[in-house]
């Protein structure tokens, strides 16, 4: 695959800050909370509260970066990524701790829709492909952040820790600043969106929300969400139960996520190959037959076998669900709606959990595997044999789109 100056670019201005801000995450963050003495609710929502920022604010910097350009937000969202840290060393109650990670959480809402139509609109044909390169560059930071962070305690206190995850941050600056601000549109892109800023700044792109592949992308994406961050929050109890050591459960995660960051560009590939629709309706499937064969895995090794294929089908859904949006929405509309997928993504993070709980109450551990796997696999069924027939073509100008 040629490469790309400006996507190399772009993955490791991503690499560096999300690996501060996961460093910043897990498991610091937990710690500075219950230092400065906040309860277990409140520590819950000191936790999650960047997620509810993102699920707000995500389309509206995707709308802004369609009317202004990508590359002055991800300027913004650097700063925020490598200025905010610095300020935690002031914070002295949790009340503060929470305002600031509002605050915190408003870089991650920029990045998520900005720095991916970002890519997308310079890839071409093979979306997917690049796309799974980006995000397996994306995953790193949250494999490396934790681990970092962990070791940097050791040694140092919590305040201090910030400060350096500030200090590294600011790295990232040297790539964003090289960036090319110009899209693949060419002229006649950058005159439309500069005409729609003209006319409109704040106005909200409907067509962009009224595009099939948009509610598409989101609702396979919520979907699937739904189902890993359910088992995320229930399987360590489900497995402790059935003999597995803390040990394992660790180990289960850390399978699925390496064996889904490793395989992202392959997967991509093959999705740009045999069409995105068959690449998440294959990804969705086997996650749905995989759900229930949690409950027979009696070995450890079939349970690092289950990990690692449900890390595999993962890789299937997500670099083509992406690229389906950027493949058939309208340029200019790029960022809004991807924007909106993100605000389904995290809708779909924040809901997991709590319909795992509900459906462990009403069903038991087993009843709510089977009845996700089943969710799954409704959802397979129709992307694969309803909407490939009213696939909305994609747009003159996104069609013509050669990669650099």
């Amino acid at each position: 695959m040629k490469t790309s100056p400006n996507l190399l670019k772009i993955t490791l201005a991503d690499f560096i800050v999300r690996a501060g801000y996961q460093m910043g995450k897990t498991p610091l963050l937990p710690i500075l909370a219950a230092s400065l003495g906040a309860t277990d609710v409140l520590l819950g929502m000191i936790v999650s509260v960047s997620t509810l920022t993102g699920m707000i604010t995500k389309p509206i910097f995707g709308v802004l970066s369609d009317r202004q350009g990508r590359k002055i937000w991800i300027l913004l969202g650097t700063l925020l990524f490598a200025g905010v840290p610095f300020l935690y060393k002031f914070i002295d109650t949790p009340g503060q701790l929470v305002i600031l990670r509002l605050i915190h959480g408003t870089a991650t809402a920029i990045y998520g829709p900005v720095t991916v139509a970002y890519v997308a609109e310079r890839s071409g044909k093979r979306k997917a492909e690049r796309l799974g390169w980006f995000g397996m560059a994306r995953s790193g930071g949250y494999v490396v952040g934790p681990l970092a962070a962990g070791m940097l305690l050791l040694w140092n206190d919590p305040a201090d820790v910030f400060a350096v995850i500030g200090g590294l941050s600011l790295l990232a600056f040297i790539p964003v600043l090289l960036l090319d601000e110009t899209a693949d549109g060419g002229p006649q892109t950058a005159t439309r969106n500069s005409q729609l800023a003209t006319r409109a700044p704040f106005r909200i792109p409907h067509s962009a929300f009224r595009t099939p592949s948009v509610w598409l992308s989101g609702g396979m994406e919520a979907t699937v969400y739904i189902a890993t961050y359910a088992i995320k929050a229930f399987l360590p109890v489900y497995a402790l139960t059935a003999g597995y050591n803390t040990a394992q459960i660790g180990l289960f995660f850390t399978v699925q996520e390496g064996v889904h960051l490793l395989l992202k560009p392959a997967a991509g590939r093959a999705g740009d190959r045999i069409g995105y629709y068959w690449a998440i309706a294959l990804g969705m499937g086997g996650l749905a037959g995989l759900l229930p064969l949690l409950t027979v895995a009696s070995q450890g090794w079939m349970l690092l076998g289950l990990a690692a294929l449900f890390g595999g089908c993962q890789a299937l859904i997500f670099p083509a669900t992406v690229a389906l949006v950027a493949d058939q929405i309208e340029p200019e509309h790029l960022g809004a709606g991807l924007g909106f997928v993100g605000t389904l993504d995290n809708a779909g993070k924040v809901a997991g959990p709590v319909l795992g709980g509900l459906l462990i109450a009403g069903l038991g551990y087993v009843g709510m595997l089977w009845l996700l796997g089943a969710l799954l696999l409704a959802g397979a069924l129709v992307v694969a044999t309803v909407l490939p027939r009213i696939r909305v073509n994609p747009s003159p100008v996104a069609a013509s789109r050669t990669a650099e």
